[in-house]
């Protein structure tokens, strides 16, 4: 499903409050809410309303598990790095426990640090299948979402549940959940903003693309609901089209 909003700030608040509603609808189901968030320019205003009247008060945030779909390796006080946007614009204002707040953490090798992050993973949910009740995604101009970047070997994986991934245009690594963890989730949501992002929204919504160019097409949930939440002015060549 699309949904076409008018600008970034009404996608922002389209996004709050859904984030709003799956997690008191989780929590009246099964007691606790999981949420995946994602990194980037995109989801900040997202987070910013939702420490703010009425979602700082809908959102049950002490039953509330807050993990990322990746990251990149730098120092948690890198500008660069997720966990550090969403805490300042998210997690410092919400009464959220500490101890409910899971970043990937990169402080010894890319490898040992997917290692121990799906560890987490797997002694959280406790299961063989991983299932967030929320992804927050966003959408790279190349294609790639989370750290799934194009021609890059992990988006082969389908053992693992977080991988380490090399990107030789940023000369640095990241950690990721995989597409076949993400694709578990019971809901999925693409936050896409700006004109810039038009050219490759509109191939991604191509059934023919190789995902393996576009790794956002990898994304599809198995049981659960895809979203795209965008604006207008990414939109623009989706209504061309129609047109």
């Amino acid at each position: 499903m699309i949904r076409v909003c008018d600008d970034l700030e009404a996608l922002s608040l389209a996004a709050a409050e859904l984030f709003a509603a799956e997690a008191r609808q989780a929590v009246e189901a099964r007691g606790s809410f999981t949420v995946a968030l994602a990194g980037g320019s995109t989801p900040r205003r997202t987070y910013e309303l939702l420490t703010s009247a009425p979602f700082r008060e809908l959102v049950p945030w002490q039953n509330t598990h807050i993990f990322w779909g990746d990251e990149r390796c730098v120092p948690d006080g890198d500008i660069r790095n997720n966990a550090l946007m969403a805490r300042q614009a998210l997690l410092n204002h919400v009464p959220v426990p500490q101890d409910q707040v899971h970043p990937m953490v990169c402080d010894r090798s890319p490898q040992e640090a997917a290692v121990e992050y799906e560890a987490l993973l797997r002694g959280f949910f406790a299961k063989d299948r991983p299932q967030f009740d929320l992804v927050l995604l966003g959408l790279g101009e190349n294609g790639h979402t989370a750290s799934l970047f194009p021609g890059t070997s992990v988006l082969e994986e389908q053992k693992h549940w977080v991988a380490s991934v090399y990107v030789a245009e940023e000369g640095l690594h990241r950690l990721t959940l995989t597409a076949a963890v993400i694709n578990q989730a019971s809901l999925v949501v693409f936050l896409v903003s700006g004109s810039a992002k038009a050219p490759i929204l509109r191939n991604v919504l191509k059934e023919a693309q190789d995902p393996h160019n576009i790794p956002a097409r990898l994304i599809k949930p198995i049981d659960g609901g895809l979203l795209w939440l965008v604006d207008r002015d990414a939109a623009r060549l989706l209504r061309q089209r129609k047109e």
